[in-house]
């Protein structure tokens, strides 16, 4: 059983996670962390020496797990590729539209507020897009393709959902999702197809 200790980090990272989503990461101060998280004040410094660079690091870290978990979840349940990326997609919809589109992907907020100031954080959001494309090349590999192109499509598939998230919370409308959806499972299945033919 976890210790108290190891619960309380993982609780401040967990907060440090959803307030970047619907705060940002300049908009979330550590008071906010430590009320939202239910922790004791001088938890922070001890867990994260570093302050909040460090806790935004381990929000990064734990956004990059839980996609992680949601493509390998995908991935068991559909059949394919592109069932996994659509299903992949749908489940971030849901989410999306879900919290009334206060949610979004928090590496990307940190990216773009951060990329530039914090090479730790920027390193961090490398990491977790880099995370995000190797799983789903190796699940374009299993359909077919060759390492390049899928590593090149997973890029291109990554890239798409991580606009789409952007421009569904701004229009407040899930179907950019929906639509990003259609066209990467189709882009999957056309490049599978030809890779199968060309065998």
């Amino acid at each position: 059983m976890p210790s108290k200790g190891t619960l309380t980090k993982a609780r401040l990272a967990e907060s440090m996670l959803e307030l970047i989503q619907t705060s940002g990461y300049s908009g979330t101060g550590l008071n906010a962390v430590i009320e939202h998280a239910a922790a004791p004040k001088g938890s922070v410094y001890f867990h994260f020496p570093d302050g909040k660079e460090g806790l935004g690091v381990a929000a990064v870290e734990l956004a990059t797990k839980q996609f992680e978990a949601l493509i390998a979840e995908a991935a068991a349940s559909a059949g394919g590729a592109a069932g996994a990326a659509r299903a992949a997609i749908e489940a971030l919809a849901g989410i999306v539209g879900g919290s009334d589109f206060r949610l979004g992907c928090p590496v990307s907020v940190v990216t773009l507020e951060m990329g530039a100031e914090s090479e730790r954080l920027r390193q961090a959001c490398a990491a977790a897009f880099e995370s995000w494309i190797a799983t789903t090349a190796a699940l374009l590999e299993a359909n077919g393709l060759d390492a390049e192109e899928a590593r090149s499509l997973a890029t291109v598939v990554v890239s798409t959902i991580e606009g789409a998230v952007i421009v569904s919370r701004a229009l407040k409308s899930t179907q950019p999702l929906e639509s990003a959806a259609d066209v990467v499972a189709e882009l999957i299945n056309q490049r599978c197809q030809t890779a199968g033919g060309t065998r």
